[in-house]
């Protein structure tokens, strides 16, 4: 970061060292809840900056892979310790930069801080195990071992979480990083890899460049000294990084999209249903891959359940995240807000009646912000526009169903399966939802959205390249299983 008071400018952090990018471009970075307050100014970087990273990354990594496992998480405590002590600091500016609620920031980086220290502790645990030879006088054993370089490349709408999910694991298994935040909160990002500097790791262990994905990101696919891409963020992209990783043989993880549903049958407790409904699908401003977007209520409940909904979202306050009391925030960017009204239109041109919403809010301090109202529709038809594709706003469609049987074969019709949820008494029809639903988490009694750090995290079908983020899992995708066979 380069000195200024109000609007400072925020550098490359490449080799160890904080460098401008050869462009000599900058980018604003701007509150979404009031476009007039400049968060910071970020580097436009180009190729070459790319090319130094990695170079970087790769004349590090090979002192780095020879440190013990243990020796590394150490390094990933103390990264914790700083950010657990600019935890306020760095949450504030994450609700200026992409416009969630200060509590649920807060959250946030308290959740970078725990999943340090959970892969701190990673570099403790076991990394193989001792297989039986069929030579009695051999040991034949398995380790794991580094890709080498991996590119992250995040999106904006968990600017510290997801990196950290990803760069946390990635280094503990010896791997060097070179990470490519959404321009959108590249601040955040930022910040984050100032908790490294200060935590002291070494210089090249994790190098950051922002830019436009168009060039970083797409550069980051075809560098042939990167092994390993992971990837958070849209499934044109996704698809895009997965056929230029395959095509030169680098490892890739992708976790996409999703439209994800929530069952309510007769038997649930209604307003625990709401109140999960409304937190999965408007919290954050619906901008989670995880949130509901698609509500399958039994007819005999239906209008109950729907009366209840409509009087708690009217209930919510919409405003600035930084301002005591405001439950929900503004869309992140003028981008996401035209998506989000694009959609909602969509919706009333296909038929769908809209219940609730459906405007952008411009009535005082929310005229300087991408606000839109949280919105619901019911007489939706699976094949509507609304129900197919994914929205990423504050949008709930209400579907009504008879039986069981008919939402979950509703919930399974879509191309994404990242995470669903079912509000219901009936073990088994908890237990077949279990069984049959098509998504990578599954929730009872509880919101679509959400997982615990230590729990493997992805989804099915077109929501992920089919690996796990978290917990143990991680390690599979960031090492690679070393087979030996060893005979005196």
């Amino acid at each position: 970061m380069t000195a200024g008071t109000k609007r400072p400018t925020y550098l490359n952090y490449i080799n160890g060292q904080w460098t401008p990018s050869s462009t000599n471009q900058i980018e604003a970075s701007i509150n979404p809840a009031d476009i007039h307050d400049v968060v910071g100014y970020v580097q436009q970087s180009g190729i070459e900056d790319l090319n130094a990273a990695v170079e970087a990354a790769r004349r590090a990594q090979a002192a780095w892979r020879k440190l013990s496992g243990p020796k590394r998480g150490e390094y990933l405590f103390r990264a914790a310790d700083v950010l657990e002590k600019r935890l306020d600091e760095i949450a504030e500016t994450m609700t200026r930069e992409m416009g969630k609620t200060l509590p649920e920031a807060k959250g946030e980086v308290q959740r970078g801080v725990n999943i340090l220290r959970y892969y701190a502790g990673e570099g403790m645990r076991s990394i193989g195990e001792v297989i039986p030879s069929t030579d009695s006088e051999a040991l034949m054993f398995t380790t794991r071992v580094p890709l080498g370089v991996v590119g992250v490349i995040t999106p904006w709408n968990f600017p510290v979480a997801i990196p950290i999910w990803k760069i946390a694991p990635a280094i503990v298994y010896g791997n060097t990083v070179v990470f490519k935040p959404a321009q959108e909160t590249a601040v955040t990002a930022a910040k984050i890899v100032e908790c490294f500097d200060e935590a002291g790791l070494p210089a090249g262990v994790v190098n950051l460049v922002t830019g436009k994905g168009s060039v970083i990101g797409n550069a980051i696919a075809e560098h042939p000294h990167i092994h390993g891409i992971t990837f958070t963020g849209s499934n044109e992209v996704g698809k895009t990084i997965a056929q230029k990783a395959v095509a030169r043989g680098a490892k890739y993880q992708l976790e996409m999209g999703g439209k994800n549903p929530v069952i309510v049958l007769e038997d649930a407790d209604l307003d625990r249903a709401v109140e999960a409904t409304i937190s999965g699908g408007l919290r954050s401003t619906g901008q989670k891959c995880t949130a509901t977007s698609r509500v399958f209520v039994q007819r005999a409940v239906y209008d109950q359940f729907k009366e209840k909904l409509l009087e708690k979202v009217k209930q919510l306050n919409i405003g600035n995240g930084l301002e005591k009391g405001v439950w929900m925030g503004p869309c992140a960017s003028q981008k996401q807000l035209e998506t989000v009204l694009y959609y909602i239109q969509k919706g009333i041109e296909e038929g769908a009646t809209l219940v609730y919403g459906g405007q952008r809010l411009t009535d005082g301090e929310r005229a300087k912000g991408f606000y839109v109202q949280p919105t619901i529709f019911e007489n939706v038809s699976p094949d509507m526009t609304i129900a197919r594709e994914e929205i990423f706003g504050p949008v709930l469609a209400l579907i009504k169903v008879d039986t069981f049987e008919e939402a979950l074969a509703l919930a399974n019709d879509t191309p994404f399966g990242l995470s669903a949820s079912i509000f219901t008494q009936n073990i088994g029809k908890m237990l077949a939802f279990i069984q049959d639903i098509e998504a990578g988490l599954v929730r009872i009694n509880e919101e679509s959205a959400g997982v615990e750090l230590q729990a493997p995290f992805g989804g099915m079908k077109q929501s992920s390249s089919h690996s796990r983020e978290q917990g143990r899992a991680a390690i599979e995708f960031f090492t690679a299983i070393k087979t030996v066979f060893v005979k005196g």
